[in-house]
């Protein structure tokens, strides 16, 4: 086993990026709400493509808290 694997739990990383997280968690409500917009709209009418985009995009922004704490999580040393 590595030195990597050794260093999985980063305490401090987590507590770090924790108030980030949680801006990024009301981004990703907006995103949430945005998605079944997007998905609904994108559905009843076939030239509301550009909706699926913004649906995408609202996916990524749902992502995003778990993005950020694994981010800070990785800058932080054992």
């Amino acid at each position: 086993m590595g030195h990597e694997d050794e260093c999985q739990c980063r305490p401090l990383g987590f507590l770090l990026g924790l108030p980030f997280a949680i801006l990024a968690l009301a981004l990703s409500l907006i995103g949430a709400v945005i998605w079944i917009i997007g998905s609904v709209l994108s559905c009843l009418c076939p030239c509301f493509v550009c909706c699926a985009r913004l649906a995408n995009l609202a996916v990524d922004l749902i992502k995003m808290p778990i993005k950020v704490i694994r981010c800070f999580i990785e800058q932080i040393p054992c």
